[in-house]
């Protein structure tokens, strides 16, 4: 099982400098991090750390975050997509994610869905050439992310079937997942070839695994079963000690 190491949280209390984070993620044995935003770091830092450590980078955001739900946003968010991506390539091409945005009040969830995957098809043949996958993320509503438009699992794969490029994943993140009262053994059914990466988090809390009610012997046991093989992303908060907690969550996720 491949673990990567969210810096965004992990290791930030011991570390405010993120390419010492870096560095203690692989003194405690990652070979991969991913973080959220990339403005506001000092890339030409962490590329160099990545390079020293030969920890490789799973993904970040796009940003600035943008609006999928609305058409007259698209020129914004083709224009956030291609400053991202010279920067993914930059640092070996790790995975970009989009979230939705906002639901718009006084349009339809048919109309914002079509409108959401008609603004990914026109990303997708920048992902293509790039080399670099797009994922989207869906988010829970019902603690963390009130008013978001996609935060169900089902829709957002039905998204990627329908923007049908191989550049366009989703991401399954089980935390936000769980809090939307899903199930990963029927919401992925069939269609885990169209998750690109995954995140863990327990809930509630959204603290380490093993901190909360997530059955994770079961959830890990459940991707596995579906053939994912990817990275698992570690994008939780920490309660207490990053050491401690990632003792923790490797325990309860079984890697």
């Amino acid at each position: 099982m491949l673990l990567s190491a969210c810096i965004e949280w992990l290791f930030k209390a011991e570390h405010p400098d993120f390419p010492e984070r870096i560095r203690a993620a692989g003194a405690a044995g990652f070979k991969a991090v991913e973080f959220h935003l990339w403005r506001d770091k000092t890339l030409s830092d962490i590329e160099r750390t990545l390079a020293e450590t030969n920890i490789a980078l799973t993904s970040f955001l796009v940003e600035p975050r943008v609006t999928l739900t609305d058409p007259a946003a698209d020129a914004a968010t083709l224009a956030a997509v291609r400053d991202s991506l010279p920067i993914a390539r930059r640092l070996k091409s790790p995975a970009l994610v989009l979230a939705s945005g906002p639901t718009i009040a006084g349009r339809s969830r048919p109309e914002q869905h079509s409108a959401m995957v008609s603004v990914l098809k026109k990303c997708a043949p920048l992902a293509e050439e790039a080399g670099v996958t797009l994922l989207v993320e869906p988010v829970n509503t019902r603690v963390d992310h009130p008013g978001v438009f996609l935060d169900l699992t089902p829709e957002g794969l039905d998204m990627i079937e329908e923007v049908a490029s191989p550049r366009v994943r989703l991401l399954y993140d089980l935390y936000h997942s769980t809090c939307m009262g899903e199930d990963p053994e029927a919401v992925l059914a069939d269609r885990m070839h169209l998750v690109g990466h995954v995140q863990v988090a327990d809930a509630p809390g959204r603290h380490e695994p093993g901190s909360g009610a997530i059955d994770w012997k079961r959830y890990m046991g459940v991707l596995q079963a579906k053939g994912y093989r990817g990275a698992i992303g570690m994008e939780y908060r920490p309660c207490g000690d990053s050491l401690q907690s990632l003792q923790r969550a490797r325990q309860a996720l079984g890697g």
